[in-house]
């Protein structure tokens, strides 16, 4: 498979903390330049750039020219995925705790 026509995947897009780091400041703000999202981190810009990159392949991230500046802003949909599957496992994990519970319980 051609990896340029592969969109990334969303869990490795957000498995990195700078990139988690990257959607929480986006998400508190409308839209960002490079620059402002930058000083927020101990790397360089081209760093940041590398990063907002993956985020963007993933769809996570959407950008615009504004003159010569990039701005970045949050999409959280592709985030939904991810939602779907914690709350599988919520849900999972809730009934078995309360099967224990009731064991718990009789045993008394």
């Amino acid at each position: 498979m051609n990896d340029k026509n592969q969109e990334r995947d969303v869990y490795v897009a957000i498995a990195d903390p700078t990139r988690r780091k990257l959607l929480r400041l986006l998400a508190d703000a409308e839209e960002l330049p490079l620059h402002e999202l930058t000083v927020q981190f101990q790397m360089g810009r081209t760093a940041v750039s590398k990063h907002l990159a993956i985020l963007k392949e993933a769809g996570l991230v959407a950008d615009r020219k504004v003159g010569r500046e990039s701005r970045y802003r949050l999409n959280a949909s592709p985030l939904k995925e991810i939602q779907d599957w914690v709350s599988f496992y919520e849900g999972f994990w809730k009934e078995r705790i309360g099967k224990l519970n009731l064991l718990l319980e009789e045993k008394k």
